[in-house]
């Protein structure tokens, strides 16, 4: 059972995730304020600590940063009324464990949570920074899938002017495309990195994603939806069941449908997702 800690929670909030199954198994408990939150992590030990709804991501930082001295190994989940790029650079640079701002999904915030208080220490280097500007992000990720589902939650601050039916749909077709390189790259090897830029414009947000695989043939995708003929939509399936591969290779096709470009090198282990402003 894991233990959780939420600082100055909105009631709200509070009860929803105490009534999640996700988390009917873990101990939740509150504090009132960021203080003293603090100074019950040097005398006991949380597995995740929730931070206030009410202060800003660069509070939080700051509180990470002090929960971090007085337990080391505490994973920090921000509740923030807003967010810049910059804000969000140095939160995945503070190796923050995820971020939300409103408006807040209960179910989101439950199954992030549900994930933290489970996770060992191998999630610390899960994410990294080798590069980053207002408009330039560059970051190295192993291939898991709660990396993918942590970079998911950071993208969609990055992606926080896009109005909310654009935002939904470009966060869809990265995580696919991400899901793809992972496993059909890396094969879900935390050992193996995936390469992933965020690059926005005046007129274009675009991802970039490159997977440390061989990359394939395009004319050879018997395993994704994309390759199904018209009247069998779900025929991928059988070939995926067939090679034990998990359910799903819908991704593409996702993909395609909801960004405005979607380019694969020649090698096909490199995509560019191009989202045009309206």
């Amino acid at each position: 059972m894991g233990r959780i800690l939420m600082v100055a929670p909105d009631d709200g909030l509070l009860a929803a995730l105490r009534r999640s199954p996700l988390l009917a198994e873990h101990a939740i408990d509150v504090a009132s304020a960021a203080l003293l939150a603090l100074r019950a992590l040097r005398t006991r030990s949380w597995d995740v600590v929730i931070t206030s709804p009410a202060t800003s991501l660069e509070e939080d930082l700051e509180f990470l940063e002090q929960a971090r001295v007085a337990r080391p190994g505490v994973k920090v989940i921000a509740l923030a009324p807003a967010s810049s790029p910059e804000d969000v650079i140095r939160a995945l640079r503070a190796r923050l464990f995820a971020c939300f701002t409103p408006p807040l999904d209960p179910s989101e915030v439950a199954d992030m949570v549900a994930r933290a208080a489970t996770e060992s220490d191998g999630w610390k280097d899960g994410i990294v920074v080798t590069s980053a500007t207002r408009d330039w992000v560059t970051l190295r990720v192993n291939c898991r899938l709660l990396t993918a589902e942590r970079l998911v939650t950071f993208f969609d601050e990055l992606a926080g002017d896009l109005p909310e039916p654009d935002r939904d749909g470009l966060l869809l077709a990265f995580r696919e495309i991400l899901m793809n390189a992972m496993e059909h790259g890396g094969h879900f090897d935390p050992e193996q990195v995936v390469e992933v830029s965020a690059v926005r414009t005046a007129r274009t947000i675009v991802y970039y994603v490159k997977d440390p695989g061989q990359g394939f043939d395009k004319s050879h995708l018997a395993h994704a939806a994309v390759s199904n003929p018209a009247d069998d939509p779900t025929a991928h399936l059988v070939a995926r069941a067939e090679a034990g591969r998990r359910s799903g290779g819908f991704g593409m096709l996702v993909a395609r449908k909801v960004v405005d470009e979607l380019i694969y090198s020649e090698r096909g282990n490199e995509v560019l997702l191009i989202k045009y402003r309206q």
